[in-house]
């Protein structure tokens, strides 16, 4: 896990945090790398895969010099493509993933962390020595999280998870949100750990993210709770490390959200 990672919050004179005290910083990916798997391979993309794609773009024989993830949509072969990984970061199930445009490009010059990995990341590609396929792995961890990085730094236009991660206020609420989710949240909480106050924190937050915060913190919930089902945990544990007051509220919410009962197949 790459929790070592630390996200710059960006702040701004017209992003003001209300409570005068002094914030921490706080990551806001280690989550999404603690809770799905990420993995990688190299292969020419098919169009019958719905796995996202990272395109290593540049001159033959030169240095790497732009990278395209593209999330979902059409993986038809971009140009000067030197070459292409398949990504499996649980897509499907990954809020982060979901929340990405269809593309994102990245200029690997911009970035010296990025343009190292990615030179290292072509070198163990192009030899057959022991240990490729996890050093692979592991650099297209790194890769996938200095796009994801890039990604947040520059926001979003639409409202979504995305637009908050990249709030400088509101983005402190999410991860609180996702690092402890079976936390009794309520919204002065919430607008606390924010520094904003609970009227402009609910407001902005239906803004920017495009739902209530409960509404978010229980989507994120039942995610959780899906995965420790389906990896075999019972019902009435994972109602209540999820934060759920009992299994009924949580059996009762996860089949509005998935249209089925929880069990330990989901």
């Amino acid at each position: 896990m790459l929790k070592d990672f630390i996200v710059r919050a960006v702040n701004g004179p017209e992003n003001m945090i209300e409570n005068p005290k002094i914030l921490p910083k706080v990551d806001r990916l280690s989550a999404f790398f603690d809770t799905f798997e990420l993995e990688a391979s190299l292969e020419p993309p098919r169009t019958s895969d719905s796995r996202a794609r990272l395109f290593l773009v540049g001159e033959p024989g030169c240095p790497v010099d732009r990278i395209i993830l593209r999330a979902r949509g059409d993986v038809a072969r971009e140009p000067s493509v030197l070459m292409t990984a398949a990504v499996d970061f649980e897509g499907e199930h990954n809020p982060l993933m979901n929340a990405l445009p269809d593309h994102v490009v990245v200029n690997v010059n911009d970035i010296p962390t990025l343009r190292d990995t990615t030179a290292a990341f072509v070198a163990e590609a192009l030899e057959s020595r022991c240990g490729r396929s996890a050093a692979l792995n592991r650099l297209c961890e790194v890769i996938v999280l200095l796009i994801l990085r890039s990604a947040i730094d520059r926001g979003a236009t639409e409202p979504g998870l995305l637009a908050g991660l990249s709030h400088p206020l509101l983005h402190r609420a999410l991860v609180a949100m996702h690092d402890q989710p079976s936390r009794a949240w309520n919204s002065d909480h919430l607008a606390a750990t924010a520094g904003m106050s609970r009227s402009h924190f609910m407001a902005l937050f239906r803004d920017v993210v495009g739902t209530t915060p409960q509404a978010y913190l229980t989507g994120w919930r039942l995610i959780l709770a899906r995965r420790k089902l389906a990896k075999g945990a019972k019902v009435k544990a994972v109602a209540r490390q999820v934060g759920f007051g009992s299994a009924a509220a949580f059996s009762r919410a996860f089949f509005r959200k998935f249209g089925d009962w929880p069990s330990v197949r989901s």
